[in-house]
């Protein structure tokens, strides 16, 4: 079992530098060679075989060689050296922020993408943050990818590419790793096996893997109630008997075990038409939130002084476990004119978790901060069932026509679950404010969100080759979509104790809610060929994002006396929101492809920005839009071959972005203090830097030693629009890591270290500290918090490969 914690992944993305340009790679070879070239990965992002520098758009492509070599296992590794792309690293148990030119509006917290970025494996898409085991490479296509990927890719996709099962010989890897984080009270590690295996040689082969990876943390939860309901959450921090009285401790309470597992089975029975099923397991039990608490607290009260820097305040710890699966059938056809292409997937995504709410409950002013042991916890439950279905036709004609045209459908059905429980709170009622009975479960809160969304597509590309350096293609895609809907919310605990409700009733009242709309979105691009090996490309593109309805009650009018959860009328339903981008290209190879220098700058318009809110009523989660906003900037990458024993690296991102319009209501419902034309958007950094090194030697008569360091930097970022509603900017940082490879025939062994002078930097936050001061004349807000980089990282990892 292994991690190439922040460093190795560092050091992984240092030495797969060749991620970091857009079109080079190349795979680490066993021997030293004399005169190197770089390698160009051939990827499939434009739904036809060619090589990166060749693409008229701008991605990034890693092949499987280097994901493996250079330590990149999830995608917040494959960030550091993809210019224009910002992923911050908030641990296993919420989804990361996947921001691409800086098109966010939400703050910096957890899933603050809000979906611009749509993630593929294979053909199917799917919403995970895979595990990159057995993975032929990772194509990232920056910019709107509207016309042939569809939905949610407003700033761009990623697509896992899965390896095909080998015809024609067994092989199999064996791996493991071994790390200690200077934070960690054990050893963390990953490990597992690929194994492929020709059934009927040439015709039917399978190919099967196993991964599991385990994290121990490195953020220890010193504040845990005891006993919930009885416990004091806020004892006397100045007696340590009381404080041991009523807390106990979680050391490294944010860690995460990790298992996926995949099985593919390949049939080729001719030249003419192939087959490939997969099935995609993968499991993700995460321990607790990575939040510390550290300087985040009201300096009014005693904890703020006692919790460290590596230590969460949170009175639960915060377990979820994920578990995703996809089974894919991908049919290939050669028609002779056309390849037929047929892509089915069935995805499921489940989701059991738990969280702190106390402070959430506090601030609603429904007198629960009057019982000294006050607390709450949430229990959610969610489960995701899609289907994938996807016909294309592709030309193969020699003409100066080609074409693409295919349909597109998805059904998604979601059921979500939400229980608030506030242990001891029941006979605190019935004690205090003369409450009728009690209530065992101590359910709160109980809401219920059923939805289906459909969503089909007709779509294509056509491109005409005007000249022999010239070619142009327009595209376009004509989508609808419909949503139905149905939510119910219902306060059990209140309607026991005081509304004559049984002791185990449950009222669930559900409201219908509709949407539906369609609409075009076009694509025109023109690609020049200067020579050989330097091209220019213009691109205008168009991405969106479908709307829908809020999961939640509207208001009645009058509104209730008693607790009450709703959304006002106005914003049930929220709209589709829509990127075009202009963006300028230029791709190089020179000096007999020793040296590769790509380019692009872009021009982004946004409209009617979907963003995430509460409700004045209850303060729920839902999604409203905001007005316009905009993104411009430049994308550099290079690589170079310095000498036979050196090869650098290097990526530089600058993203200016804003809103274009003002938004009054984006932080609050009387429009006081709202978003304004102008103000910087959050999230990502305007400047990001990436400088790679390898240096490469014989050692030893026959084995290679590969030294890497690599340098991942940003600018400052700041949390919240413009830097209201109590907004913050956070610092710029820089990490650096460095990595020794052994590499024999058959062998390998790695030793690392990430995050080399272990810098402490806050990569976002969750919340506004406008939640650390007094809220109903309690004090301490725990709800705001800082997300943090992993400390230094030691580790070592081997690898050994045969083949038969």
């Amino acid at each position: 079992m292994f991690k190439p914690s922040t460093l190795a992944l560092a050091v992984s993305g240092v030495l797969s530098g060749t991620i970091l340009i857009p079109s080079t790679v190349f795979a680490q070879e066993k021997t030293v060679v004399e005169d190197k070239s770089l390698e160009i990965i051939q990827v499939s992002a434009t739904r036809r075989s060619g090589s990166v520098q060749e693409a008229p758009l701008n991605i990034t492509a890693l092949d499987g060689d280097l994901l493996a070599n250079q330590n990149i296992s999830e995608l917040a590794d494959v960030a550091r050296w993809v210019p224009g792309l910002n992923i911050t690293d908030q641990g296993g148990r919420s989804g990361s922020p996947i921001i691409v030119r800086g098109l966010n509006t939400n703050s910096s917290g957890p899933d603050s993408d809000g979906g611009t970025v749509a993630t593929y494996i294979n053909e199917i898409p799917v919403a995970i943050d895979m595990r990159l085991v057995d993975v032929e490479r990772v194509e990232v296509l920056i910019g709107p990818q509207g016309t042939l990927y569809g939905a949610g890719t407003l700033g761009g996709a990623i697509r896992y590419i899965l390896k095909a099962p080998e015809l024609d010989y067994t092989s199999g890897e064996i791996y493991g790793d071994l790390f200690q984080n200077k934070e960690s009270d054990s050893l963390g590690g990953e490990g597992g096996f690929i194994f492929n295996m020709p059934l009927i040689d040439d015709e039917l082969a399978v190919r099967a893997s196993l991964n599991i990876y385990e994290d121990p943390g490195f953020i220890d939860y010193n504040y845990v109630l005891s006993e919930p309901g009885v416990s004091l959450p806020d004892p006397d921090w100045t007696d340590s008997e009381a404080v041991n009285d009523n807390l106990t401790q979680a050391t490294d309470a944010n860690g995460e075990t990790t298992t996926s597992a995949r099985i593919s089975v390949r049939w080729k029975p001719s030249d003419v038409f192939e087959g490939t099923l997969n099935y995609f397991y993968q499991n993700q039990d995460s321990e607790g939130r990575s939040i510390v608490h550290y300087n985040s607290l009201s300096a009014d009260n005693g904890l703020s002084g006692l919790v460290g820097k590596y230590e969460s305040a949170y009175r639960y710890q915060e377990p979820r476990e994920k578990e995703d699966q996809l089974l894919s059938l991908e049919l290939k056809a050669d028609l002779g004119f056309a390849e037929l292409v047929s892509a089915t997937g069935i995805s499921s995504f489940e989701a059991d978790g738990q969280r702190d709410q106390t402070d959430l409950l506090i601030r609603l002013d429904y007198g629960y901060e009057e019982f000294p042991a006050f607390s709450a916890f949430t229990r959610e439950e969610e489960e995701q069932d899609t289907f994938t279905q996807e016909l294309r036709l592709v030309s193969k004609s020699e003409s100066d026509f080609s074409w693409i045209v295919g349909l597109y459908y998805n059904k998604l059905e979601l059921d979500a679950t939400s229980k608030e429980f506030t242990p001891g709170f029941g006979q605190f009622a019935v004690d205090e404010f003369g409450g009728d009975q009690i209530r065992p479960d101590e359910l709160e809160y109980f809401s219920v969100d059923n939805s289906e969304i459909t969503e089909s597509a007709i779509f294509g590309e056509l491109a005409y080759q005007v000249t022999e350096k010239l070619n142009v293609t327009l595209g376009a895609r004509f989508y609808k979509y419909e949503i139905e809907a149905e939510s119910a919310v219902d306060f059990p605990l209140f309607n026991t104790v005081f509304g004559g409700a049984g002791p185990d009733d449950i009222s669930l009242i559900f409201e219908e809610n509709n949407a539906k709309d369609d609409g075009n979105l076009l694509k025109f691009n023109a690609k020049y060929q200067f020579t050989d090996t330097v091209m220019a490309y213009a691109t205008v593109s168009e991405g969106y994002r479908i709307g829908g309805s809020n999961a939640i009650v509207v208001c009645p009018d009058p509104l209730p006396a008693n607790q009450s959860g709703c959304v006002q009328a106005d914003n049930k339903l929220y709209d589709a929101d829509t990127t075009t981008n202009y963006e300028l290209g230029f791709k190089s190879t020179w000096l007999k492809n020793k040296l590769h220098f790509n380019a692009a700058i872009f021009n982004v318009d946004w409209e009617d920005a979907q963003v995430s809110g509460a409700t004045e009523v209850g303060q729920l989660p839902f999604i409203s839009n905001a007005g316009s906003a905009n993104a411009k900037g430049l994308e550099v990458s290079s690589r170079a071959i310095i000498s036979d024993s050196l090869t650098a690296f290097a990526t530089y991102a600058y993203t200016k972005a804003e809103l274009t319009t003002d938004a009054p209501f984006l932080f609050n419902t009387d429009g006081t203090d709202g978003a304004e034309d102008g103000d910087r958007l959050p999230g990502s950094p305007e400047h990001q830097f990436s400088l790679g090194i390898n240096y490469q030697t014989e050692v030893f008569d026959d084995k290679v030693l590969d030294i890497n360091y690599g340098l991942t930097a940003q600018s400052d970022a700041i949390t919240k629009v413009g830097l209201h509603d109590n907004g913050e900017s956070l610092s710029g940082y820089a990490l650096s890591n460095i990595s020794a490879k052994l590499t024999a025939d058959n062998w390998s062994t790695t030793f690392y270290v990430d995050n080399l002078f272990n810098k402490y930097a806050v990569t976002s936050v969750r919340r506004s500290n406008a939640d650390i001061t007094t809220a109903n004349g309690t004090e301490i807000q725990r709800n705001y918090g800082y997300f943090i980089n992993r400390p230094l990282t030691v580790g070592v990892k081997f690898n050994y490969k045969f083949e038969i």
